[in-house]
């Protein structure tokens, strides 16, 4: 099924909202022609991170009549920003969000099930350096401070007991081998470049997802297939306004505005929620939002010593990092600071300073240098208002604000996280279903998404899938395929001419299948196939020559000329500098990564942008988000069973593998399990509707 185009709302960032995101385009989408005949449905949502596509894939499911719309690609703004992790979150435990980890941990065991082909366990282990830090401070900040204060270094005993819990969240339906610990000397063995002065590691199992994107439009798609004509997204479409029949839409590759009505609304455009109601004339107050940046490095060394896994470290003073083997690169995350989602997210020097240092005291001999960045990204968590409460002590539990827009009924999402999309779009649509007076007909715990669908999960099945879809091509590019696109690669196989063209500069990427990629993926811009479609930003080492490689090889299908592929080429070497620090053909980060190296409107320095840019390329709403696309390693495990964690099973190969309302509250929908959470909301709302189903008048 085509994705044709959706569409974020308020993906706005620093003197950029009013902007034009793309090269004009000479002709209307398909995707916006259909919300402008017919412009109407029962519920728009606005955002298409993960959160507003799961939202949206819920309420096609249920056969209601469903539009989104997202202001800039698809999946670039916050859900862009990810750890690229699924996981329930241990140390939220010390917050005493015992729901939401317990919530998360079944949401992973079900990612791992339904989207096998992207989703697949991962052994993380945390080096610990003390016995009983944070024995004390824990209880206290839980019980009396509520995460303000300065953070302490958890010791060996509180892991243990977080640990245990975690074990026991973990066991539903999962069959997830318990946590081990290890003393010093078999750590070392395990792991001998970890630094010889811990006492303990600490070894459990989450799991990886190595193409969050590339996930997140496989449930697009299937919210379109399930919904057919009564499901409808388009990207590059903002909601600008409050309009005489609902809301006032703007296709941001023409200027075409159009009034859309909708009996619901469905505010999800994550951080930036508040700036969305306050352009639809309901202004509110419910975010604070934490800016998270990440650095890849191409640097074998520090990818064998992970020895395949995710190292979680906390410094002794709480600064905590992940080191996690991708994509045969090494990611390093994350930050956790204050933010204001009007000024650009962007990874700075202080926050390589950062990881830089964290890296040495877990490596201790492994140097890292800022030479072996070949990529940076940089977001904004959803979190709610916090005001003095420490970032890493908010809660990243999410709740439903009830309110309106003139006449219609407004829902906006706060807080939320990957790892439990499917079941915070359950609750988002089972919102809305209740305002609807529409009953729910089936759930989505069980259903496989996208290429997820009878992926084959061991060795036989997956030799029966290769030769069965085949086609005669070369079995190594067919094995490719199923890694890169689930068993959405039949398709994919099936278009291919027998003797495919790959391309040059870009080495295992067929011309042919970036052209299947943006004639079915709503491709608009030569960006949104570069970071999102693909992974190709992402592993570095792209130069100006070969985004024109790829520029060309989609031009036919998008019906681009040649002024118009020069210019996707400028665009996209601008939006690779400013945002993610990359200089084309060159090693290392771009300059003016640290605070005010940036010019006033986001450009880097003019002999930067002249380097890596050519000196042009059009800006794009700054929504923040060469040689592989969304591949796993082969080494990674393929199995989605559940690992042992023997002692003989756990050492990895070198190369691992790759919302406010107004009058009366709407119906109750099915009772659920309460959050344990306060019943006070923001000033100035009178009605929310909690996680648990619960309502709180004030």
């Amino acid at each position: 099924m085509e994705v044709t185009e959706s569409a974020c709302v308020h993906g706005r960032q620093a003197g950029v909202s009013e902007q034009r995101a793309t090269t004009p385009q000479s002709t209307p989408r398909r995707a916006v022609a259909r919300l402008r005949d017919r412009p109407e449905a029962d519920v728009l949502v606005i955002g298409g991170g993960i959160n507003g596509i799961a939202t949206f894939r819920e309420l096609a499911l249920q056969g209601v009549d469903v539009a989104l719309v997202e202001r800039a690609d698809y999946v670039s703004g916050a859900s862009a920003a990810s750890s690229h992790m699924v996981h329930g979150g241990i140390r939220y435990l010390e917050n005493g969000e015992f729901r939401l980890v317990r919530e998360a941990v079944q949401e992973r065991n079900r990612l791992v099930r339904n989207a096998p082909h992207y989703v697949k366990p991962l052994l993380t282990t945390i080096p610990i350096f003390s016995t009983f830090s944070g024995v004390l401070t824990a209880p206290l900040r839980l019980l009396v401070t509520h995460g303000r204060g300065k953070p302490r270094e958890r010791g060996a005993l509180l892991i243990k007991i977080g640990l245990l819990l975690y074990d026991t969240f973990s066991r539903g339906g999962g069959r997830v081998p318990r946590h081990r610990f290890r003393a010093r000397d078999r750590s070392l063995r395990e792991l001998p470049r970890l630094n010889p002065s811990l006492k303990y590691t600490a070894s459990y199992f989450d799991a990886s997802m190595h193409s969050p994107e590339r996930l997140a439009l496989d449930v697009l798609s299937d919210g379109l297939a399930a919904g057919g004509e009564r499901a409808r997204a388009a990207n590059y479409l903002a909601a600008a306004g409050a309009g005489d029949a609902g809301v006032r839409l703007r296709d941001e590759t023409t200027g075409e505005e159009f009034d859309f009505a909708a009996r619901v609304i469905i505010n999800a455009s994550g951080p930036w929620t508040d700036l969305t109601n306050a352009d639809l004339g309901r202004p509110t107050a419910f975010m604070g939002g934490t800016k998270g940046s990440h650095i890849v490095l191409d640097h074998p060394e520090l990818l064998a010593a992970t020895g395949g896994r995710e190292i979680f470290f906390e410094h002794s003073d709480g600064r905590i990092v992940l080191i996690y083997p991708l994509k045969d690169r090494v990611l390093v995350g994350t930050t956790d600071i204050d933010a204001d989602p009007r000024e650009p997210s962007r990874c700075t020097d202080e926050e390589v300073d950062y990881f830089f240092e964290l890296i040495r005291h877990v490596f201790t001999t492994v140097a890292v240098e800022r030479s072996q960045i070949v990529y940076t990204f940089s977001g904004i968590r959803p979190l709610p208002r916090h005001d003095d409460t420490a970032p890493g002590f908010v809660s990243r539990d999410y709740r439903i604000e009830h309110g309106w827009a003139g006449r219609v009924r407004t829902l906006s999402l706060v807080g939320g996280k990957w790892t439990t999309f499917r079941a915070l779009g359950e609750h988002l649509a089972d919102e809305a279903l209740a305002l609807l007076g529409v009953a729910r007909v089936g759930d989505t715990r069980t259903t496989p998404i996208g290429g997820g669908a009878g992926f084959p999960t061991d060795r036989s099945s997956r030799r029966i899938w290769l030769a069965r879809h085949g086609g005669g091509h070369d079995p190594e590019l067919v094995e490719r395929m199923l890694d890169r696109y689930g068993t959405n690669a039949a398709e994919l196989l099936a278009a291919l001419p027998d003797h495919p063209t790959e391309l040059a500069l870009l080495p295992g990427v067929l011309a042919e299948e970036l052209a299947w990629l943006a004639e079915r993926e709503a491709v608009v811009h030569l960006d949104d196939l570069l970071l999102r479609r693909s992974s190709l930003a992402f592993v570095g080492g792209l130069s100006r020559e070969a985004l024109a490689e790829a520029a060309e090889a989609i031009a036919p299908v998008l019906g681009w000329d040649t002024e118009r592929v020069t210019a996707e080429v400028g665009r996209t070497a601008g939006i690779l500098l400013r945002e993610h620090r990359v200089m084309l053909g060159e090693p290392g980060l771009a300059p003016g990564g640290a605070a005010g190296g940036y010019c006033e409107d986001g450009r880097a320095p003019a002999a930067a942008v002249s380097a890596a840019a050519g000196g042009g390329g059009e800006r794009r709403p700054s929504r923040s988000a060469g040689r592989h696309l969304a591949t796993p390693q082969p080494t990674q495990q393929r199995s989605t069973a559940w690992p042992s964690t023997s002692s003989r099973s756990t050492r990895a190969p070198p190369r691992p593998a790759r919302s406010s309302s107004t009058g009366a509250a709407p119906p109750s929908p099915p009772a659920r399990r309460s959050t344990r959470r306060s019943c006070r909301g923001p000033a100035g709302s009178s009605t929310i509707r909690w996680r648990s189903g619960r309502t709180c008048r004030r």
